[in-house]
């Protein structure tokens, strides 16, 4: 599922002009190569970044940005204007540009040479003021970009890039992707509802769905041999409830849900799917709701939403791709239930079954219980608690006008008690600033209740991707407060009725 990330590539293109001379030119270029050279070395930088020539006149400029738009590895561009470049030589070039755009506002010298200082090191090192021309047409042409500030080799520029990068990768991740539909939405639920041609349109990705005799077809080709290996897998990797050992009464289910497993990922991987929905009212021809199936899918990568949830589903996989080979994992979630004690608030996250186990703090007990919902077999589930530290929730919504990308910070936190009859998944954590503003604050923003939870992504990569796609962002952390935070709400209620 993540196979080709590590071939993607961003170019680092580098502003000039003619005007200095050849000589000039010359360190110009080896400077920016020495630059791009550092970054792509950089652990903390999770593609190629690529060296081009520097560009000092209009034709070159168009020319590198149709070739990025061409180039199927290429997810964004980093510009940096080491000398002045005229920034109308960029009119044309940022016009046709489609791939993303990061600004490193920087130097090659990290200090002033106070007592060498001379005209032709002005000259050469200019992108104090060359850096603000190239900003100005940026602006001028409302040109969504990342801005970076600082020394090139400083650690908080070099995170803030590889932010920039992986919400890059997410972004080209959803070009072209698709996402399966088991089953319909939720009946009359309204915020897992949507509209799929515009998310296509302003997204790149597809959303269809497919009957469950389509998926039925992949289950029941599955061989014996193949869920006594699965099963085999299980054994190795979780505490397997005692039921479900080889002479154990729930075997038999056990069995069944290694089929599911099996079906589903051939299905997925037949079609080139980077995500699935399943509903629990949307059962047909099979013997229980998918939870392991889905919980372990997620772990290798796939987007997931429960309830026919598509908005979710491709979130989640965004933030699996931004969040790759990171510290901390990311699921689907649903807020599920308060602890309302004063001074004490918090939220129990979980859902029926499909929690991704990359949250899980030790290793998941694989287990099956009664469902009570939807009128099929006991389903098979991993169960688990989320480890303590920091994290997040984000939701996409379709408010009919326009996409809203919301976010809350919350700090998760170790349960003081034992949950002994609660056979899911499931994570505590108090939202940024508290409950009560915290919930108070998502409602007012239409918030859903099923989010992408991460402890991996963070509020930089979201906030990068909404810029590359060209969606509205809205934070709410420990600086929230409701009276700001309803007044952010009506002006850009205006500022996207005027947009349109």
């Amino acid at each position: 599922m993540f196979r080709n990330l590590q071939e993607k590539e961003v170019w680092f293109i580098t502003g000039s002009q003619h005007l200095y001379g050849e000589e000039t030119l010359r360190e110009v270029a080896e400077h920016s190569r020495i630059i791009a050279q550092a970054l792509g070395e950089n652990d903390k930088i999770p593609v190629k970044i690529i060296f081009k020539p520097i560009l000092t006149n209009p034709d070159a400029i168009y020319d590198i940005c149709l070739e990025a738009n061409n180039a199927k590895n290429c997810i964004g561009l980093i510009a940096w204007m080491h000398t002045f470049s005229p920034a109308k030589m960029w009119i044309g070039g940022l016009t046709i540009l489609n791939k993303p755009l990061a600004h490193l506002h920087t130097q090659y010298n990290c200090e002033i040479p106070w007592s060498q200082i001379d005209m032709d090191f002005m000259n050469t090192n200019q992108s104090a003021h060359g850096d603000r021309e190239f900003g100005f047409i940026c602006s001028r042409m409302k040109k969504a970009r990342k801005v970076i500030v600082g020394f090139w080799q400083e650690e908080d520029v070099i995170d803030r890039l590889a932010a920039w990068c992986r919400a890059a990768l997410a972004w080209n991740d959803w070009q072209g992707a698709k996402f399966a539909r088991f089953g319909d939405n939720m009946r009359e639920v309204a915020v897992t509802e949507g509209d799929k041609v515009e998310a296509q349109m302003k997204f790149g990705y597809s959303v269809n769905g497919y009957a469950l005799g389509d998926l039925v077809k992949y289950v029941n080709s599955i061989s014996a041999s193949q869920i006594k290996e699965l099963i085999t897998e299980y054994e190795e990797t979780y505490l397997v409830q005692k039921g479900l050992s080889r002479d154990g009464a729930q075997r038999a289910s056990l069995e069944e849900a290694a089929k599911l497993e099996l079906g589903m990922k051939s299905f997925l991987e037949a079609g080139h799917f980077k995500g699935f929905t399943t509903n629990f009212e949307n059962l047909y021809g099979l013997s229980q709701l998918p939870g392991l199936a889905s919980q372990r899918l997620m772990a290798a990568g796939y987007g997931f939403g429960a309830e026919g949830d598509w908005k979710t589903a491709a979130l989640v996989r965004a933030m699996k791709v931004m969040s790759y080979g990171l510290k901390g994992g990311t699921s689907f979630m649903e807020d599920y239930t308060y602890h309302l004690e004063e001074g004490k608030m918090k939220v129990l996250g979980s859902h029926m079954l499909e929690v991704c186990p990359t949250i899980a703090e030790k290793k998941p007990s694989l287990e099956i219980h009664p469902l009570s919902i939807g009128g099929k077999d006991d389903p098979a589930r991993l169960v688990f608690d989320v480890a303590a530290g920091r994290g997040l929730n984000a939701t996409i919504l379709d408010l009919g006008n326009r996409f809203r990308l919301l976010v809350n910070e919350v700090d998760v936190v170790s349960t003081e008690y034992e949950l002994p009859n609660l056979p899911v998944a499931r994570a505590l954590w108090v939202p940024q600033p508290d409950l009560k503003i915290g919930a108070h604050a998502w409602i007012l923003a239409g918030g859903a209740h099923h989010t992408g939870f991460s402890q991996a992504v963070t509020k930089e990569h979201l906030e990068d991707f909404s810029e590359m796609a060209g969606v509205e962002y809205m934070l709410i952390d420990k600086d929230t407060r409701i009276c700001d935070f309803k007044k952010e709400l009506r002006w850009n209620d205006l500022y996207y009725h005027l947009l349109k």
